[in-house]
C-alpha cells in the first residue's frame, strides 16, 4: 500500500491531466456547459480521485477496487475526447495530445493493478 497518494505517479499524472483538460475545456461553446463539458471534467477529475480514494480506503481489496473504477474513468474521457474532437471542439492537435496521455495513463493504472493484485 502506498503511504500516500501523494506519491503515486499515476496520481499526480491524473491530476495533470485534470488541470490540462479544464483549461483545454474552457473555450468549449457554452451550451455544453451541462453536458460535453461536464462530462469530460466530471471523467478527468474521477481518475484522481478514485485513486485517493482506494488509497484512503487502507485496504489492498479497496484500492485494487478503486483503482479499476480510475482505469475506467480513463477509458470513458478517451471515448468523450473523440467525440470533443469529432464535433470541432477540440482541435486535432490537442486531441492526439491528450489522447496520448489518457492512453499511457490507463496503461500505468491497468500495471499498477496487476501488481497491487499479485501482491496479496
Amino acid at each position: 500500500m502506498p503511504e500516500s497518494v501523494e506519491n503515486l505517479r499515476i496520481w499526480q499524472e491524473g491530476m495533470q491531466l485534470a488541470k490540462d483538460i479544464y483549461r483545454v475545456s474552457s473555450s468549449w461553446p457554452k451550451e455544453e456547459v451541462y453536458g460535453l463539458t461536464a462530462q469530460v471534467r466530471r471523467a478527468v477529475v474521477s481518475i484522481p480521485a478514485n485513486l485517493a480514494e482506494g488509497v484512503g480506503r487502507g485496504t489492498a481489496a479497496e484500492l485494487s477496487r478503486y483503482s479499476r473504477i480510475a482505469l475506467g474513468s480513463a477509458y470513458e474521457l478517451g471515448t468523450l475526447l473523440r467525440l470533443a474532437r469529432d464535433f470541432g471542439y477540440l482541435a486535432h492537435a490537442n486531441f492526439e495530445e491528450l489522447n496520448v496521455r489518457v492512453s499511457s495513463l490507463a496503461k500505468q493504472i491497468s500495471a499498477f493493478i496487476s501488481y497491487q493484485e499479485g501482491r496479496k
